[in-house]
């Protein structure tokens, strides 16, 4: 995900009032994802990529910025990851390459497991041409961003009823 677009993610998670204290980074590439959320505030951050180099690489950053110990770096396919972890998550970001065919798929498991629970944010970066549901498995879609050719959605997972957690200045006001 290239800067402006973290930005404006961080940005957009910010007017949310998303602050996450454990974050899951899947298809991490650098881990730039994760480290930025680090940066800002969370406790832990965990990484997964598949290829070897990628996870060296996610290493490295999260020595040079301080942050290994607040992290784990897994190399594992991420549907693996996915069907194998009993951990939970504030925030889990997925940045996979343009190309993947089976991401609606992958976003299915990733609210159908333990990775989420309710209030759970799940951040999806993705190319403009992809039309996403508004409703994935039991998480409602909150924003849909573009910028240029690249887009992220954020969807929280809701409660039985359906009902949202995160609250706007609205809800806040009655």
């Amino acid at each position: 995900m290239a800067d402006k677009i973290k930005g404006a993610l961080f940005n957009t998670l910010l007017s949310l009032q998303v602050e996450p204290e454990s974050v899951l980074d899947l298809y991490a590439g650098t881990g730039n994802i994760g480290i930025e959320a680090l940066s800002r505030g969370a406790k832990k951050a965990v990484f997964v990529d598949q290829g070897r180099e990628q996870c060296a690489v996610i290493r490295d950053n999260l020595m040079t910025t301080g942050f290994a110990d607040l992290s784990h770096v897994f190399q594992t396919p991420v549907n693996s990851y996915i069907a194998g972890s009993r951990e939970t998550f504030d925030l889990v970001i997925l940045d996979p390459p343009y190309a993947a065919t089976d991401i609606v798929e992958t976003l299915e498991k990733v609210a159908a497991s333990t990775l989420v629970e309710h209030g759970s944010v799940v951040v999806f970066g993705h190319w403009p041409r992809l039309e996403l549901p508004d409703t994935i498995g039991r998480m409602e879609c909150l924003r849909h961003r573009c910028h240029g050719d690249s887009c992220f959605s954020i969807y929280e997972v809701v409660d039985v009823e359906g009902d949202a957690v995160l609250s706007t200045d609205e809800d806040e006001q009655s």
